[in-house]
């Protein structure tokens, strides 16, 4: 998709954006003639999404080199820095989309109201772009139609422009987490993606994994992630979790300071009863239990 129109609209200077707070920058750049210092690395604000209609380009980020083509799509995220390293925009046509989105304690990132994605939708999607270590998507030319929309709908401003922009930008984000999760399959066998799995669940037990989350960090579908773990582990990937956190229980029940019930909220647990049950099944003890009887052999 090429789009020819050049437009340049930032949040606070363009009213076109006044109804979309969440749009921090929305452009479409033809460069004819290569200037200095127009576009130098810098940190990066927000969510940005880069695609490629016409040319060749070279941009590095956080110190890596990276060549898009036409139909090329570049993930930059917040707090990355970002440009050419001669500090130029080579020539050509890209198309970008710089989304606010707000950053999280744990590091991680949170889409704002804007977006009609359910939670656990809005959560695994965020969750996986910063998790991505590779933002560069080839040859993904839904993302140029996407950002081609939304040009339309921002300039001709008809009947339910703001709704349909919204949904156009929870589609673009969508798409590219898919393409995302199958380009690193495409390029790692399971026990890596599993060990990368394992890690990102180890890094926040207190989180309410879903399958659907575990499938997509592993770069599968549900389907066949279940029977991968299943042949792989022995357990489900529910039950693999669950044998995680409670190893985890173990090592923090040998903590007299840490109360039985911060450890099963800190460990996904719904409540100390949920906690104390789970537990006792895989143990044959109650938390107590295993704390009273490991106290007396120390």
């Amino acid at each position: 998709m090429q789009t020819t129109h050049q437009f340049h609209y930032v949040q606070g200077v363009a009213s076109r954006l006044s109804l979309f707070p969440h749009i921090l920058e929305l452009s479409t750049k033809r460069n004819a003639a290569i200037q200095l210092q127009s576009f130098p690395e810098q940190v990066n604000e927000g969510l940005c999404i880069y695609y490629v209609n016409e040319g060749k380009f070279e941009w590095k980020l956080d110190g890596k080199d990276y060549v898009l083509f036409p139909g090329d799509v570049l993930l930059v995220l917040p707090g990355q820095t970002f440009g050419n390293e001669k500090g130029i925009l080579e020539l050509g046509i890209i198309s970008w989309i710089r989304v606010r989105v707000q950053k999280l304690k744990s590091g991680e990132i949170a889409l704002g109201k804007w977006s009609s994605l359910n939670d656990q939708e809005s959560t695994t999607v965020a969750r996986l772009l910063m998790l991505n270590n590779r933002p560069l998507l080839s040859k993904l030319p839904e993302a140029g139609r996407i950002l081609h929309n939304v040009a339309l709908e921002i300039h001709n401003n008809e009947i339910g422009f703001v709704t349909r922009i919204n949904h156009l930008i929870d589609e673009l984000l969508i798409i590219i987490t898919r393409q995302l999760t199958r380009q690193n399959n495409a390029v790692r066998d399971f026990p890596k993606a599993f060990m990368q799995l394992e890690e990102a669940l180890r890094k926040d037990l207190s989180h309410q994994w879903s399958v659907d989350e575990m499938a997509a960090i592993a770069g599968m579908g549900i389907t066949l992630f279940n029977e991968r773990v299943k042949n792989y582990t022995g357990f489900t990937p529910i039950n693999y979790l669950i044998n995680i956190r409670i190893s985890e229980a173990l090592k923090l029940l040998k903590r007299k300071d840490v109360a039985i019930t911060d450890i099963a909220l800190d460990l996904g647990f719904y409540s100390s009863q949920h906690f104390s049950t789970t537990f006792k099944k895989l143990t044959g003890y109650t938390p107590g239990e295993f704390r009273k009887n490991n106290s007396s052999n120390d």
